[in-house]
């Protein structure tokens, strides 16, 4: 079995982890894989975002999640199954996930959108 390694979260820094979430793509990853809630199979985070890539973009951008120290990877059979690094990143950089979740594009219209009065 193919062993997937992940930094230790007090090696990772905020500069790398605001790097790696700057891409729309990965930050949509992210966001995505949050609201999955637990191991999911890397190429169907995306499935229903909107966002098409190929499977070669898709695991250099599960790679620089993974390097960034957002999230783990396990390996299955021939798939690879992704998770967000809850604790750790709440331990390390307590807020981000939760702010990230609170911006989510889908959130923040339903914020703006105006109260109907019937």
């Amino acid at each position: 079995m193919t062993e997937v390694t992940e930094p230790a979260i007090e090696t990772v820094t905020i500069d790398v982890v605001l790097s790696a979430l700057a891409d729309p793509v990965r930050l949509t990853f992210v966001r995505a894989l949050d609201a999955a809630g637990d191991w999911t199979c890397g190429s169907d985070v995306l499935r229903n975002t909107g966002v098409t890539i190929g499977k070669s973009t898709l695991s250099h951008h599960i790679k620089v999640l993974r390097d960034a120290g957002l999230i783990r990877t396990r390996v299955d059979g021939i798939r690879r199954l992704v998770t967000l690094r809850y604790a750790e990143v709440e331990q390390r950089f307590p807020g981000l996930l939760a702010m990230l979740r609170e911006q989510r594009p889908d959130r923040a219209a339903a914020k703006k959108r105006p109260l109907s009065s019937a």
